[in-house]
């Protein structure tokens, strides 16, 4: 079975657990809801596909492989020069912007604790990715960066929700 194949097993189960679940849940809160919960529910499938698919064809597997501890010494690639680090710790920067964006409209959560749910996120996707592979390994790089992530991704929320009330207020004067 091609790793395409295996990934679409867990789209189909995420979609299945959206119109099941969620969708009239959200609708129900108003469309402006659903349309960011959807949002943020589609960017963590994305973030998924990317880190850990396919899920659920693996649990078989799971033990089948030893499970390689987290690097814990900070960047040791970048300053190793092994690999294309640069390139990695940006992806994993830009990757993480959209929860930090979305964090605080979907949940209306301030900077400390949407900093707190980007790294608990990040962790989880961590922890659990020389389990599902074990050609994936953890490392403490990635968290900081994912971490950071999110933290643009707050700012980034913050500087539109300032335009945003600086132009209903030109509204409101005009």
């Amino acid at each position: 079975m091609s790793n395409i194949t295996k990934c679409l097993v867990d789209i189909v189960v995420l979609i299945i657990i959206y119109f099941i679940f969620l969708f009239k849940k959200w609708k129900g809160r108003g469309i402006d809801k659903l349309i960011v919960n959807t949002l943020m529910y589609v960017y963590i499938i994305m973030v998924l596909y990317v880190t850990l698919m396919p899920i659920i064809v693996s649990f078989p597997f799971v033990f089948n492989h030893p499970y390689v501890p987290m690097n814990m010494i900070p960047f040791d690639d970048y300053f190793s020069g092994r690999g294309d680090t640069v390139r990695q710790i940006l992806l994993n920067v830009i990757m993480m912007v959209p929860f930090g964006f979305l964090l605080p409209i979907v949940k209306g959560k301030k900077l400390l604790s949407c900093i707190l749910w980007t790294f608990l996120f990040s962790l989880g996707i961590e922890l659990f990715q020389p389990l599902i592979n074990g050609a994936r390994s953890a490392d403490i790089t990635d968290l900081i960066t994912n971490t950071i992530g999110g933290f643009l991704g707050y700012l980034l929320y913050l500087v539109v929700k300032l335009l945003i009330n600086e132009i209903l207020n030109r509204l409101k004067s005009n």
